[in-house]
């Protein structure tokens, strides 16, 4: 389990919003470097890795999260943002960030509601938040956009929002982003377990770069595979079933069914060897699975995942729900 943790600290230290996913990709590439392995990348950037030409299983989880770019430099030289992904404003307010410039250079911030002083501000509390009303406060001595483009900041630069890492004596991970490092972290000790093993599944392992806007495995599942087991957070709230130390066998999600016969063999594998989980519904939530089914992939997909409370906000799971998803995932790689 500490092998997992760890693994999932050193990629959530590499900032990796959808469309700047070139160093984490590079990163992970780099783990697997030598071993006895496959690797291939697509031209959008995804990773396979692969213990065979032409896997049969496909274990998908994406590598990409949430972020932002510099939508305008205000006249006040602060930024205006657009999102990428489904960050949540309220969640995110008050975070501190990165911004890289076009030339790699990287500068502070905070992300803020606009006059965000109370003593100023009587309305603070009620206000909205929103795009209009938020900006980032730079760590700068600027005092217009002038001296904001001195910086070389321009529109369409990053923003980097800090993940808050902890890991508990509780056995809890606190994180922003563990949708879905904490499933990219699994990944990648499987793929380590079995580089070391001298039985290799014909299965391969996919790190997805685009699936936080919708269309992540769209293209690199080989044509090869009948089956694609998606890795992704489960969901925790009001009307369902997800837990923290658990993991998730969604049965269904705003897309549709998941594969009836791949669910349910899901189910009697954690069923016969005592894995700790639930089935799901989870209804506001797509996948890399639902991504390659609307590409016209002919897999038949899964989806299962760590329970993950406040996701797409100040994310958090335990490490039992880590390692029964870690267990999981290799019972159904072996039963294949």
């Amino acid at each position: 389990m500490n092998k997992i943790v760890s693994t999932l600290k050193d990629i959530l230290a590499i900032n990796s919003p959808t469309g700047y996913t070139t160093e984490v990709i590079s990163y992970i590439e780099g783990l697997f470097k030598g071993l006895n392995v496959i690797i291939s990348k697509t031209n959008k950037g995804s990773l396979l890795v692969s213990f065979s030409e032409h896997p049969e299983l496909v274990v998908t989880g994406h590598i990409d999260t949430l972020g932002a770019m510099v939508k305008e430099i205000k006249d006040n030289g602060t930024l205006a943002i657009t999102r990428i992904g489904g960050l949540e404003l309220n969640s995110f307010e008050g975070e501190y960030v990165t911004i890289r410039n076009y030339k790699g250079e990287c500068y502070r911030g905070t992300f803020l509601l606009n006059n965000p002083a109370s003593h100023v501000n009587k309305n603070l509390n009620e206000a909205k938040r929103s795009l209009d009303n938020m900006s980032i406060r730079l760590d700068e001595l600027v005092r217009n956009a002038d001296d904001v483009k001195k910086l070389n900041i321009s529109v369409g630069d990053f923003i980097f929002y800090d993940t808050r890492f902890e890991y508990t004596s509780s056995g809890f991970v606190k994180s922003r982003f563990l949708d879905d490092k904490a499933c990219a972290a699994v990944m990648i000790e499987l793929i380590k377990e079995y580089a070391a093993s001298d039985s290799k599944p014909n299965a391969g392992f996919y790190f997805s770069n685009y699936e936080e806007v919708g269309h992540g495995s769209c293209v690199g599942i080989p044509d090869s595979a009948a089956e694609l087991l998606v890795l992704d957070m489960a969901v925790i709230g009001d009307g369902c079933t997800g837990r923290e130390d658990a993991v998730s066998i969604c049965v269904k999600d705003s897309s549709g069914p998941y594969d009836f016969d791949v669910t349910n063999k899901l189910r009697k594998l954690a069923i016969d060897n005592k894995i700790d989980f639930v089935t799901d519904i989870y209804p506001y939530y797509g996948s890399d699975g639902s991504a390659a089914l609307a590409a016209g992939y002919d897999v038949r997909v899964g989806l299962i995942g760590p329970g993950v409370s406040a996701s797409h906000g100040v994310e958090r799971t335990h490490e039992k729900a880590l390692d029964e998803t870690y267990k999981l995932t290799k019972l159904y790689i072996e039963s294949n």
